[in-house]
């Protein structure tokens, strides 16, 4: 990333910082102090700038009215034109809008109160016209007592008063006729029996009962064709207008733009200074937009200093295939720049973990199915709407969730092979998989593990290597291949610490990196010499030619010494030890879920195939339909757990140590033209820099 600064005479500003938009590659940094003027614009350029933020918002509010989605591009109308453009679109699309308001808010009304208000027609009969008598309706719950209500009723207005009920669905709905100048009594009793007058929304409250029902059935009857010529309507205006109004705020975007330009730059009288930051690979665009604006400009480049600079921008720089994880990466904070990319970490371990939490090939299908779902909205260039969740996948970001998705896939297939699962045990009733213990054996009777003799009816297409069902023989050998995952994270992360802590010259983090590496690597090999705990004795000095015990020593004391040269600034550190130690056992969460996941799945098959085979060919029916709607069940629980918890343990065990949690810097974000360029831009090569490797941090 190279940094940039850039002075331009304030009459010439505007082209300047339009032909960096149309370059499209400079991150802007704000200019805070200084002697010249910096931040809110004043004068002329402020007024201009209210302009057009006024013109912008109404174009906003008038496509945002229109629910058009962005048409094909369309010419750009002069400058003079372009309030009539919005004016001229923003007045019928109001009006209309207005229009669809009203009718919405009158099928709700009618939705609600429809019933209603027809049974208090009927009751009321023309008395709602009368200028003698006041009707005051009311609705009975299930609960509500009517007869509370005429003995109120008797006490306030004794012989003056009519009441009438009528059943409508649950509720009954009621009405109290009584003269006018009683209707407040008649109100007051209501209250006395914790019973409130029925008041109708919107213009329904000021019509006569009658005439309410009236409006009410017609709504019933022509409100949907109604409500579909007015959308009719706005397809045609969004047809009609919608082309010009994108174009018009994509121009305002950019002419706002212009105006945030000036306000974080320093301005004099009679100039204008910017600054910002460049990619190495981009800087020939930038320089050939600065080439042709000649004398107008005088810029000056240098490399920027990742060490002390704070707001340098990042740009992920990966490869096609950690490049679609960086949507994974969108859930965390952007790394700091200078630092390390943990993209390629995510894209190699997390569809490796969700795959050996999962482990089972039937659920690997159903997510390889969902991933082609993905990729086919994708390729038709379709989103996906989740308005249930208020948001809509963009196209380009389902292809990336696609990719994702079927590589996690891919491991839940490879390892339900290794685990012989198949929607849990349903491969095994089917005979697709068996138990050979003589193969267990040798695979993993060096662990001291022993399976006995096979039983009779062991037998399959495939033998199962990696039981992990089998929890009496492997729970311990499955739990030790997950924390294997933990040690080798974690100490890698505290790795990455110790190389972070030498490049930027920081000896505190380099030996927090030493001491807590050497702690943790210390409590690894203590637990493995000791058979976790429970030979102390072989720990002992005299046990030193144990390249386990040798190993402990050499990492307590890297803790030690490391401890001692920085105890001012961590004094806290063996408590850290401790949790970094617990942090490598959190990694047994991979083996806990995922065996959790195997015994639900086991059980729904089971359960299934239970019914097969007592009830015979009817329980084939009942079975596939019982015990596919359990793991439906089951899966639909479990699935954001299974995801959740391998991005935790990179986010916190694994990076923690790293210190990626603890800085950040901003996403790169050039400025850029949204509305199509006035004049032709040169040609520059994009060729990469040879430095711009992948998975860095630009």
């Amino acid at each position: 990333m190279q940094q940039v600064v850039i002075a331009t005479r304030k009459r010439e500003s505007e082209a300047v910082i339009t032909a960096l938009q149309d370059a499209g590659v400079l991150h802007l940094k704000p200019i805070t102090g200084g002697p010249l003027n910096t931040g809110t614009l004043a004068g002329q350029d402020a007024q201009s700038r209210r302009e057009d933020e006024r013109l912008l918002a109404r174009a906003e509010s008038t496509i945002s009215e229109l629910g058009a989605y962005r048409p094909a591009p369309a010419p750009l109308p002069a400058l003079t034109e372009w309030q009539g453009v919005i004016e001229g679109a923003a007045e019928p699309v109001s009006s209309l809008a207005r229009q669809r308001q009203d009718l919405q808010s009158d099928l709700e009304a009618e939705r609600t109160y429809g019933d209603t208000v027809q049974a208090l027609a009927r009751m009321t009969g023309g008395l709602d016209r009368s200028q003698r008598v006041g009707l005051v309706p009311f609705l009975l719950q299930p609960s509500d007592q009517l007869a509370e209500l005429e003995a109120a009723l008797r006490e306030a207005l004794p012989e003056r008063y009519l009441l009438a009920t009528e059943q409508v669905g649950q509720n009954r709905v009621g009405v109290i006729a009584s003269l006018k100048s009683d209707r407040d009594l008649a109100r007051a009793a209501l209250s006395r029996v914790r019973l409130g007058e029925l008041r109708l929304p919107g213009r329904f409250d000021q019509m006569p009962l009658s005439d309410a029902a009236q409006a009410m059935a017609d709504i019933h009857a022509n409100g949907a064709a109604r409500q579909a010529s007015l959308n009719a309507l706005r397809d045609q205006l969004a047809q009609q207008y919608g082309p010009s109004l994108y174009a018009v705020r994509d121009a305002l975007k950019d002419r706002v733009a212009v105006h945030d330009v000036r306000a974080v730059s320093a301005r004099g009288k009679y100039s204008l200074v910017l600054q910002g930051y460049v990619p190495a690979d981009r800087l020939p665009m930038l320089e050939n937009t600065l080439d042709r604006l000649g004398d107008s400009v005088s810029a000056e480049l240098h490399p920027v200093d990742e060490h002390h600079d704070h707001d340098v921008p990042v740009e992920l720089v990966n490869n096609g295939y950690v490049k679609p994880f960086q949507l994974v990466m969108g859930m965390m904070s952007l790394p700091k720049y200078g630092s390390f990319d943990p993209t390629w970490v995510i894209a190699v371990f997390f569809p490796l973990f969700f795959g050996i939490i999962i482990a089972d090939i039937g659920y690997g299908l159903l997510f390889l199915w969902f991933s082609m779902w993905l990729a086919g909205k994708a390729r038709r260039n379709e989103g996906w709407d989740l308005s249930f969740f208020g948001a809509y996948v963009q196209p380009d970001a389902l292809r990336n969730l696609s990719f994702v998705t079927s590589v996690m896939a891919a491991w839940t297939i490879v390892w339900g092979f290794l685990t012989g699962e198949l929607f849990g045990t349903l491969g095994e009733h089917l005979g697709l998989f068996y138990q050979n213990n003589d193969l267990l054996n040798r695979l993993w009777g060096w662990t001291g593990v022993h399976w006995g003799e096979a039983a009779e009816h062991a037998h399959g297409l495939l033998p199962t290597l990696f039981p992990r069902l089998d929890t009496v023989h492997f729970s311990n050998i499955a739990l030790i291949f997950s924390l294997i995952f933990g040690i080798v994270q974690v100490l890698w992360g505290w790795a990455i610490r110790i190389q972070m802590g030498i490049r930027h010259k920081d000896s505190a983090h380099t030996w927090e990196g030493i001491a807590l590496a050497g702690g943790v690597l210390g409590l690894i090999m203590m637990s493995f010499a000791s058979r976790a705990g429970k030979d102390f004795g072989a720990l002992s000095l005299a046990h030193i030619g144990n390249p386990l015990v040798a190993l402990m020593y050499l990492g307590f004391i890297a803790f030690i010494v490391g401890y001692i040269l920085i105890i001012k600034k961590f004094p806290m550190l063996p408590i850290e030890l401790l949790s970094q130690g617990s942090a490598v056992l959190s990694y047994s969460r991979i083996f806990a879920v995922g065996l959790v996941s195997a015994i639900l799945a086991k059980l729904c098959s089971d359960v299934g195939w239970s019914l097969f085979e007592k009830i015979g060919i009817l329980g084939i029916i009942v079975g596939v339909l019982v015990g596919a709607l359990l793991h439906f069940f089951v899966l639909a629980l479990t699935l954001i757990g299974h995801i959740v918890q391998p991005l935790r343990l990179h986010m916190v065990e694994f990076l923690n140590p790293t210190g990626f949690n603890t800085e950040t810097s901003p996403a790169y974000n050039p400025l850029r033209r949204l509305s199509p360029s006035t004049g032709t831009p040169a040609q520059v090569s994009l060729q990469r820099i040879p430095d711009a490797v992948s998975g860095s941090v630009k």
